[in-house]
């Protein structure tokens, strides 16, 4: 939802046409960003004779006895007297920890970001050793024997090899610098410049013989307090940031990092002829209607880098919660160079080793957990405006949907539900019986999402704030008092989440039965979620729309060092507390704006307030390919865009790309016209309709590719590269993406007039089919573009050969009325006439699944003789360790309850693409002949293009929940 630049904005609304730029920093607007960027310029000017002036004390050195840890002290020749600790770990599945910090300080540097992003403290290595030489200490591992970290000593530098060939370098070009704490001299004027636009403004000069400014500068950019626009940041603690290059020496493109509207490959912002002049800011914003092309910050942030080759992939974590820039050069078009420059913190760096992307994904997945198994119906189409008015408005829009036979699984209401934006209680005016509404709507298996922002109205009489009040768990200021900031509720105070306090009271917050002595949302039910906006945090009168960085946290700690990890913990305590008020426990489903390394543990997340525009459309798809690479999986944009009023055309493209979305979600601005489905004019209404049951119909493929994502880490939407890693020609395309593991290749259209487009196929000899008109494509060793048909209707969309999909198309109003019905299995058979699929399933609401309650079934296609033979297998039998999410099954039995009450779903027909001739018969083992129909056509096997074979078998009545074959001959 749009925050306001001033309180006066809270009446009268204006449509704006793009994002108030002047409202958020830019590099040379931060001083920090300022000094950072300097220090890689005098690098890059004197390279030759360059040397960083941190170096291990090798003396120091204390290599533990029986674990792949170190630890030693770290010098500065700039500054003899202070100390830094040096601690290097390696995991046991090779992830490389670095920390360094500063020992003995005037201060305390903020160490607590890894505590909030990781699952779990990682397990050390027993069996990796380090050895020491005269200059390093390396240690080395793998199952070849061939990767390597070394750390040298003079200067300090960190390299991991591999194949003796370098991944990833800390500290290579010297520009590791760690502010140390320091007092202020008496003598020195203070520094606050006029509106830091320039940096000469905010400098105090130094002593003309100072000898520390070959490397930090003459002058004290910043140090002191910072004045930009009407705001004055205090620091109280002085300068305290951190630079660090990090380098992939054969990486030719690096991804990740976000969020940022910009293309999947990044694109360079410093170097030879950069595209972008501002370095990539990581620092939670409310920056709504976002530009679609930009570095600026947005709404959460992942600081998390992706680096791949034809070779090999790596890729580093950051774990820093505060403000963050980033810049990105190539030196040569196999070579990237990274500059990380943060505001606050301790150097806190995971170098995650490889060596491909799903090797990636698990290491990264063990740090800070996989996407969490969603709740099923969370899959389906979510409608959403701000806002619907009233409770007869929702029952009304409801009806709409089952009169147009529209499926909808999700009604969705905005901050106007909640009186004067008390959060939880009720405008009873327009929505006098909220409970009856919520069970209208759950009548027909359909759920509501309510909002919950995290802005407290400042009142007595609101049952919320005073009991945060009364807890002490509310943001303090500087001088130690309540926060007072404006936002939807007006006069707004914010809970400190950072607080164990406010744990299990906000978990209270959600039960639906009174608790004497305490308030609770009676006027609510297990069948309404929650959605979780503005919590950057959005503050209208605050500085770029939110906190001061001096305010004060749990612990002591300032804002502006646990910055981007505030929102996570709104949204993680929500979840939790939706699922805590269940008992048994059900899965909740909690969207959250805001985010943070681990977010991906407890729900959703959406893109923002877009706008209604073919550009936003388009990187919007590039955000979610983005977020899924960084963990945060289950994701999506608004569909029509939230501001404006999108054409028909554009909005029929855009449910296109929301059907190929993780999260599929439409919603609008109040100013715009409703724009629900059933409104649309024909063909528009039709066409909408047909992509909803589409998307309907694949529920099965998207469920089971959470549940990898589950388990393993791995995207649900995949770009190019993730599929393909070897193939050059794909590593920067981000307008077409694979779902999953299924086979299933989209590019959805996002530009006005088209009536055909140009699909690459990777570089292999596959085949391709269109999944509408199963028109077989043959793609090439060396890739290959094709031209396809894209009229408005259509969605170019194919098979990869080798693939099996299970999909369900008996059209229904919401998907849990789909759960008996029966499956369709697509076979698109390769060139040597094979293909495999998979369907998981549970009861979809529960955690039931850990216990064992699940489905989890393999389907092959195999040559037999000159036929094939189908069949099913039970995939939980032959991997327990995989299964599910957060646990190894310690028994299974394959008639579990949940397999015995799904006992008479069947496989209602086969459809085999590329069979070579029409069979003579279809058989399921020990059972009776089937009746089938074959349409000739283009093989799979052979070199022709052209409509393929099809071989459709009529209800062979084959379980779900069993082993069987069926016999082509």
């Amino acid at each position: 939802m749009r925050a306001l630049s001033s309180l006066l904005l809270l009446v009268a609304l204006p449509v704006a046409l793009s994002v108030k730029t002047q409202d958020f920093k830019t590099c040379s607007q931060a001083s920090f960003c300022r000094r950072g960027r300097a220090l890689a310029s005098r690098a890059q000017e004197n390279v030759s004779s360059w040397k960083s002036p941190y170096s291990v004390d090798a003396d120091s050195l204390a290599i533990s006895s029986d674990q792949a840890l170190f630890t030693a002290r770290v010098k500065s020749s700039l500054y003899p007297d202070i100390k830094f600790g040096l601690d290097v770990r390696v995991h046991d599945d090779g992830v490389v920890r670095v920390r360094l910090d500063e020992i003995d300080g005037l201060r305390k540097r903020y160490d607590e970001a890894a505590s909030w992003a990781l699952v779990a403290e990682p397990k050390i290595s027993q069996d990796i050793k380090w050895t020491v030489g005269k200059n390093e200490v390396r240690a080395t591992h793998g199952k070849k024997k061939d990767v390597e970290v070394i750390v040298a000593f003079e200067p300090l530098k960190v390299t991991l090899l591999r194949g003796g060939k370098e991944q990833v370098v800390l500290n290579g070009r010297g520009l590791l610098h760690m502010e140390h704490f320091r007092t202020k001299l008496a003598a020195q004027p203070s520094d606050i410049p006029e509106e830091a636009l320039d940096a000469e403004d905010a400098q105090t000069v130094l002593s003309a013989n100072n000898p520390r400014s070959w490397f930090e500068g003459d002058s004290e950019d910043g140090y002191w307090d910072e004045q930009w626009l009407s705001w004055t940041d205090s620091k109280p603690k002085g300068p305290e940031s951190l630079s660090l290059d990090i380098t992939f020496p054969n990486h030719g493109h690096v991804y990740g990092i976000p969020q940022h509207a910009t293309s999947l490959s990044l694109r360079t912002t410093t170097g030879e002829s950069p595209y972008y002049t501002d370095p990539y800011r990581l620092y939670n914003a409310d920056t709504f209607e976002y530009l679609a092309d930009s570095t600026m910050s947005l709404y959460g942030s992942i600081p998390l880098m992706h680096a791949h080759s034809a070779d090999s992939t790596v890729a580093v974590f950051n774990a820093v919660g505060s403000e963050t820039w980033i810049d990105i050069a190539h030196p040569t078009p196999k070579s990237t160079e990274t500059q990380w420059i943060s505001e606050s913190g301790i150097l806190d760096v995971f170098i995650i080793p490889g060596p491909t992307p799903e090797a990636v994904f698990e290491q990264y997945a063990r740090l800070t957990g996989a996407q969490a198994l969603p709740a099923d119906w969370s899959l389906g189409y979510h409608q959403c405006r701000w806002n619907y008015v009233n409770s007869d408005d929702v029952r009304q829009v409801q009806a709409k949907f089952d009169e147009e036979d529209i499926p909808v699984d999700v009604f969705w209401l905005d901050i106007e539900y909640a009186e004067e934006h008390k959060y939880f209680i009720w405008d009873k005016k327009n929505f006098p019986d909220p409970l009856d509404m919520v069970n209208d709507v759950s009548a027909n298996a359909r759920k509501m999402v309510v909002i919950i922002d995290p802005h407290l109205k400042r009142t007595s009489s609101y049952p919320v704030y005073q009991e945060a009040v009364d807890n002490g768990v509310l943001v303090k200021t500087k001088d130690g008092n309540e926060y007072e900031g404006w936002c939807w509720s007006g006069s707004s105070a914010w809970v400190d989440f950072f607080n164990p306090t406010s744990w299990d009271w906000w978990k209270g917050l959600f039960k639906t039965y009174p608790i004497e002595g305490k308030f609770t949302w009676v006027d609510s039910t297990e069948d309404v979620h929650i959605w979780n906006d503005m919590n950057e945090p959005a503050i209208f009168n605050g500085p770029e729309i939110s906190m001061p960085r001096d305010n004060i946290h749990h612990g002591g700690w300032e804002h502006r060092d646990v910055h981007n990890i505030n929102g996570m913990l709104f949204s993680n305590l929500t979840s939790q507390a939706v699922m805590a008020r269940s008992d048994p426990p059900k899965r909740p489903f909690v969207l959250t704006r805001s985010f943070y390394a681990g977010s991906q543990r407890f729900g959703a997340m959406w893109t923002g307030d877009n706008l209604g525009s073919w550009e936003h459309m388009a990187v919007g798809i590039k955000m979610v390919l983005a977020n899924s690479l960084s963990g945060f999986a289950f994701s999506g944009s608004d569909v029509g865009g939230f501001f404006g009023n999108p054409e028909p055309e554009m909005l029929v493209r855009w449910y296109q790309v929301g059907a190929f979305s993780p999260f599929f979600r439409a919603h609008a601005h109040i100013d715009t016209k409703r724009r629900e489905p059933y409104l649309l004019d024909e063909p528009y209404k039709s066409i909408v309709k047909d992509i909803l049951r589409l998307r309907y119909s694949m529920l099965p493929i998207w469920y089971t590719t959470f549940r990898e994502a589950s388990v393993r880490g791995i995207p649900v939407v995949r770009p190019h590269y993730v599929v393909i890693p070897h193939d050059e020609k794909g590593f920067a395309i981000d307008d077409q993406f694979w779902v999953g593991g299924s086979g299933l290749l989209v590019k959805p259209v996002t530009e006005k007039g088209v009536t055909e487009t140009t699909v690459y196929l990777p570089a292999e000899d596959q085949v391709y089919y269109d999944y509408f008109t199963h028109q077989a494509y043959r793609s090439a060793p060396k890739g290959k573009n094709i031209t396809v048909p894209a009229a408005l209707h259509q969605v170019p969309l194919f098979i990869r050969g080798g693939s099996i999909l299970p999909t369900r198309e008996r059209p229904r109003r919401s998907s849990p009325l789909m759960k008996k019905d029966p499956f369709t299995l697509r076979v698109a058979l390769d060139k040597s006439g094979n293909a495999r699929g998979e369907l998981y399933l549970d009861d979809g609401v529960t955690y039931n699944h850990r216990e064992g309650q699940i489905v989890w079934r393999e389907f092959k296609a195999s040559k037999a003789g000159k036929g094939i033979k189908l069949s099913s297998h039970d995939l939980v039998r032959a991997k327990p360790t995989d299964a599910v999410d957060g646990v190894a099954l310690a028994s299974y039995n394959p008639t579990n309850d949940f397999a015995k009450s799904i006992a008479g779903v069947r496989v209602e027909k086969v459809v085999v693409l590329g069979l070579e001739k029409k069979p003579t018969s279809v058989k399921v083992a020990g059972g009776k002949e089937v009746t089938f129909e074959f349409i000739p056509g283009v093989a799979a096997s052979g070199k022709k293009e052209g409509v393929s074979s099809v071989l459709i078998i009529k209800d062979p009545a084959v379980s779900v929940v069993t082993d069987w074959e069926i016999v082509v001959s």
